[in-house]
């Protein structure tokens, strides 16, 4: 059986983060959000990951190569995001049977592994409010339909983006435009509903990455996971307590202290009398440098933070530098949950504490002072000294 992930989007709700870099491909602890779902259909024994690209599509391709953990890998190009039906269009004339397809920007636990069983089947979880959501009816554990963000939702179980498709869905695939202006997955699987009796595999945790504090989520998640290991250098003054990883390459300098869970990549400098803790993502060649406390967040290759400075909760792009006595506010004074502009309108992350989300080559002149909620566009430059409370 093949597996079609879908990787052609850019991601509109996690800019600027992903400028230049496609949704699927940000970082999740080891690996990008889409490899993730890639070794979950490897463990699930797919004989080949057909994987759809378009944004980007070179980062993508660069990554996998011709095949990913011994599984042959094989390209098509959404040469426009006009929706998901549309994206396992492009990869029809490869499919030969039954098929899954996953949504390579969604992280799946373990569960996932029955929805490569018997199929038909589309995998789904329990919500507190299903509205925002593809909704499914079942009659034990048998699909009878799915409504798209129902008023009334007739259960609580969410359509979490992953399906094994019989063979004659290739047939369904030229669906009708949405509302929205797009060729919906869905609309197949109602068909597929008509016509086969479907299963549901219901999910234990299931996490739809669109936003930046969901990528932030995504990693506290994974990075839970983590089993200890030193391949880097570790100076002998150096303490490290709990699951952290340092990769090979990577250096942990006289003085710094590292609480687990954190992932230190390859290339990555810490210190010296650095403090790193709260599941924190160093990613391949960053540096967080003398007396730099980094707590909770996610910092992506080629960033630096190097002298003197504090960020929390917060997600930084690649080559991104903070200058010197650049310092992040991570929580209002009134406690309020932290809001964060998505898409020109002002959200609630739902968390108590969030810092900044910059993105790539944003760089700070020294002693800037970084309000909670705050958006950094790519490139975007502070002066030394500033206080910054607005979007730029």
């Amino acid at each position: 059986m093949q597996a079609v992930l879908l990787a052609a989007g850019q991601g509109t709700r996690l800019r600027p983060l992903t400028d230049s870099l496609p949704k699927p491909m940000v970082p999740v602890a080891d690996r990008p959000l889409v490899a993730h779902a890639a070794d979950a259909a490897v463990e699930g024994g797919v004989s080949e990951l057909i994987i759809v690209v378009g944004y980007e599509r070179a980062e993508l391709t660069a990554y996998f190569g011709e095949s990913y953990r011994g599984v042959p890998v094989t390209f098509v190009t959404q040469s426009e995001q006009r929706g998901t039906a549309d994206a396992v269009r492009a990869a029809a004339p490869e499919l030969d049977g039954p098929f899954v397809v996953i949504n390579g920007d969604n992280l799946y636990d373990d569960s996932i592994a029955a929805l490569f069983e018997e199929g038909p089947a589309v995998a789904a979880m329990a919500v507190e409010d299903p509205t925002n959501y593809g909704v499914l009816s079942t009659d034990g554990s048998t699909v009878t339909d799915i409504v798209e963000k129902p008023a009334d939702p007739p259960s609580n179980l969410a359509n979490a983006g992953a399906y094994q498709f019989p063979a004659a869905a290739q047939e369904y695939l030229d669906v009708s435009e949405s509302e929205r202006g797009e060729y919906e997955l869905t609309d197949v699987l109602a068909r597929v509903i008509d016509e086969f009796d479907v299963r549901v595999v219901e999910l234990d945790r299931w996490l739809d990455v669109g936003r930046p504090w969901e990528l932030l989520e995504a990693n506290e998640w994974r990075l839970d996971n983590l089993d200890r290991r030193l391949d880097g250098t570790v100076a002998d003054t150096a303490t490290i307590k709990g699951a952290v990883v340092v990769e090979d390459g990577a250096t942990v300098n006289s003085g710094s202290v590292i609480e687990g869970p954190a992932y230190i990549g390859a290339g990555a400098t810490v210190g010296p009398n650095a403090y790193v803790r709260g599941r924190t993502l160093l990613a391949e060649n960053t540096k967080v440098g003398q007396s730099v406390e980094i707590k909770n967040s996610v910092i992506m290759a080629e960033s630096a933070v190097p002298h003197l400075s504090y960020v929390g909760d917060s997600v930084l792009g690649r080559e991104v530098n903070f200058g010197a006595g650049t310092n992040v506010a991570n929580l209002r004074h009134d406690g309020g949950n932290v809001q964060l502009t998505v898409k020109g309108e002002r959200v609630s992350t739902g968390r108590r504490k969030f810092g900044v989300v910059a993105g790539d080559e944003v760089k700070t002149g020294i002693n800037t002072s970084l309000s909670p909620g705050l958006v950094l566009s790519t490139g975007a430059r502070t002066a030394p000294g500033e206080s910054v409370e607005r979007d730029r």
